[in-house]
């Protein structure tokens, strides 16, 4: 069984193509991957990875030894997991991948009165605003927009339409003005998002009729946190765009206003989405309690696709 697991962490070093993701994913140390790759080349008297400070890569033995156990690896544990259902109650852990904005108002509130049914079934949620390679990155349950799911993924409609709205709070109208047109947002701080996949800025994109605005904002302040692009506009730093179920009630406690109504535009709404249709008895459980469990206006409106 070591030299299953020797094999389980380098098949991990490949798909990811880094020692701190594998280590990170596999709960051990970076060093102690790095020995353990070391004594699988040296039992096989192979050099299988070619390792730099910026990235790894597989030597033609390495590559093919990736392509044999991989697949295997990947077979034996999904059986493992089949095997709770002997114990009778259903075991394993289930890796989640969401945007944060998911995971705060969609995947932890609807995991939370789920939990103590289950208490063989670990949950791992990574809140990650980037688009993730599930397969890669062995994830099992990827939650984005529908229209940012891979074609050949199995994905299920679990929320409702997402609108984003421009907000401001009422101190920084009175000093600054509203825009009537997303034309003049290059006169106006807007609090701008970082994007982690490429590190540019996120662009704020409006409709209006059969027309379509993509504006590059900037401003003083840039993050990559929503919660703090809240506060920043809540404290009249300037303008936010972002989704109007997460600025509700400070629209509500009138701590921000909107602005731009018009030219909201709408996106579709979150998907839950997986690779294979051969799933353990756990992760069709935490499927089901994500679409069980969705918002009103979501249900019946499933959509899935092989």
């Amino acid at each position: 069984m070591g030299r299953l697991d020797d094999l389980a962490a380098f098949a991990a070093v490949v798909r990811v193509g880094s020692f701190t993701k594998a280590a990170a994913q596999l709960g051990i140390t970076q060093s102690s991957l790095s020995q353990t790759i070391r004594n699988l080349e040296g039992r096989l008297d192979l050099k299988l990875l070619n390792r730099t400070t910026r990235s790894v890569s597989t030597t033609e033995a390495g590559e093919r030894l990736f392509q044999t156990v991989a697949p295997r690896i990947a077979d034996i544990e999904s059986e493992l997991a089949v095997l709770g259902e002997l114990r009778g109650k259903p075991v394993g852990v289930v890796r989640i991948t969401a945007t944060e904005h998911a995971v705060k108002t969609l995947i932890w509130p609807r995991l939370l009165p789920w939990l103590p049914l289950y208490p063989d079934i670990k949950i791992e949620v990574s809140a990650d605003n980037r688009f993730t390679d599930i397969v890669a990155e062995r994830f099992d349950i990827g939650v984005r927009l529908g229209g940012d799911v891979a074609k050949d993924m199995i994905a299920v409609r679990i929320a409702p339409d997402l609108r984003l709205v421009v907000v401001g709070a009422p101190s920084y109208f009175a000093e600054h003005g509203r825009p009537e047109s997303p034309g003049e947002l290059d006169k106006h701080d807007c609090i701008a998002m970082r994007l982690p996949t490429h590190g540019g800025l996120l662009n704020w994109e409006f409709s209006r009729g059969t027309r379509t605005v993509v504006n590059h904002v900037g401003g003083r302040l840039v993050f990559n946190n929503n919660d703090l692009m809240v506060s920043a506009a809540v404290a009249g730093h300037g303008l936010a765009w972002l989704p109007e179920d997460l600025v509700r009630l400070s629209i509500e406690a009138g701590q921000l206003e909107t602005c731009l109504d018009a030219w909201s535009m709408c996106y579709p709404g979150y998907h839950l989405y997986y690779a294979s249709r051969r799933a353990s008895p756990a992760l069709n459980l935490v499927v089901e309690a994500l679409r069980n469990n969705a918002a009103a206006g979501s249900s019946g409106s499933s959509n899935v696709r092989a």
